[in-house]
């Protein structure tokens, strides 16, 4: 027999991710019907009305292809975020521009820089294109260390990834913070801001706090890239739609190695059209901040530790029976998330659902937590 055909060397080093369990596998594994899933950050309301509108209005033309360009949707994003349609490209959700990232600006003989228990798809693709991957500790809040991240800059740096609001922390880095940071970051590294769950962030923060990453891309910032999403806020995480903003010439590679049809005709309608349902974004900006004080509270109730998050997920303390607590859960019908591919290990990361999910979710932990102390 001749020699075997061998996977390329990057994949040597990779743990492929591993989402959120589905609801139709519980379903079929404890033999259950009513199954809760809060391991996935999805959002509870549904999608934007006028999102879904627009998708129905576009399922007619399936048998088209998308424009490859994106051009409308490219257009609104621009209008929105006061940017130049030149500085915005979309992607087959966010990890799809982080993928891009990767194959434009990593190889072999670079590194990328980001924190530990930070969203493991950065790791992924950094090890597909056999870069070296450098992570930094988190600090004691368990919010990113820029500090740390700054020197851990080298001349191979190509690329610093930071991701705000973090997940699976939901803590966030300070426009000072950031400030200073940029202050020390080199031209010749990338710096990539992951903002997947602005929108969340705590509106009772002064409006200082969060930083403006935008503002690096407008002064002509060509190492500044600024990643955000329609599946949070808008509801459309199953069409898979997300996008960046950076100069031209900071786009260019990135766009260069796109599928040809990276995004849908489905997604570019409907992200055309949630943009401009402000209401629906009000209304879960509305209903996370109350579901997230009310499993604040009642977390509190039970003397359990948590983070406070800026986002739709809570990073929740359990200590070293975290996981048995997560398989409880699930064989109960109520699915969150184990932290300990995100070297969490003591921890449970659990999405904001509606209200009706975050009260069972706190019943059935009651009850869990009670079970194992008998």
């Amino acid at each position: 027999m001749g020699a075997c055909v061998r996977q390329q060397r990057g994949l040597d080093a990779l743990k492929p991710y591993v989402p959120g369990t589905p609801i139709e596998e519980v379903q079929r594994e404890y033999g259950l019907t009513d199954v809760i899933k809060l391991a996935s950050n999805e959002n509870p309301l549904g999608t934007s009305p006028k999102a879904l509108a627009a998708i129905k209005d576009t399922l007619n033309k399936l048998n088209l292809y998308p424009d490859g360009q994106s051009y409308y949707l490219r257009q609104a994003l621009a209008e929105y975020l006061d940017v130049d349609i030149a500085q915005v490209t979309v992607g087959n959700g966010a990890d799809g521009i982080i993928m891009q990232t990767g194959m434009a600006y990593l190889d072999e003989h670079s590194e990328l820089v980001v924190s530990q228990s930070s969203f493991p798809v950065y790791d992924i693709y950094t090890n597909v294109m056999r870069a070296r991957l450098i992570k930094t500790p988190l600090k004691d809040d368990y919010s990113l260390d820029l500090e740390a991240m700054a020197a851990a800059i080298t001349e191979r740096t190509k690329v610093v990834i930071i991701c705000n609001p973090n997940n699976p922390t939901g803590t966030i880095v300070t426009a000072g913070a950031v400030e200073a940071f940029m202050a020390e970051v080199p031209d010749h590294v990338l710096v990539v801001f992951d903002e997947a769950y602005y929108e969340l962030v705590d509106e009772g923060f002064p409006s200082d706090v969060y930083p403006d990453t935008l503002r690096y891309v407008r002064e002509g910032r060509e190492n500044v890239l600024v990643m955000r999403t329609f599946s949070k806020v808008y509801g459309l995480a199953g069409i898979r739609l997300g996008y960046a903003i950076g100069m031209p010439e900071t786009l260019a590679p990135i766009n260069r190695v796109k599928e040809p049809f990276a995004v849908n005709l489905l997604a570019q309608a409907a992200g055309v059209a949630a943009l401009e349902d402000q209401a629906f974004l009000e209304q879960t900006v509305a209903a996370n901040h109350a579901g997230r004080l009310y499993l604040y509270a009642q977390f509190e109730r039970l003397g359990l530790n948590y983070v406070r998050s800026h986002t739709n997920f809570i990073l929740l303390e359990l200590g070293p029976r975290a996981d048995e607590v997560q398989q409880r859960l699930l064989e109960q019908g109520v699915i969150v998330r184990p932290c300990g591919g995100y070297d969490l290990c003591d921890f449970l990361r659990v999405t904001v659902g509606s209200q009706a999910q975050n009260a069972r979710f706190i019943e059935t932990l009651e009850r869990v937590l009670a079970q194992m102390k008998n």
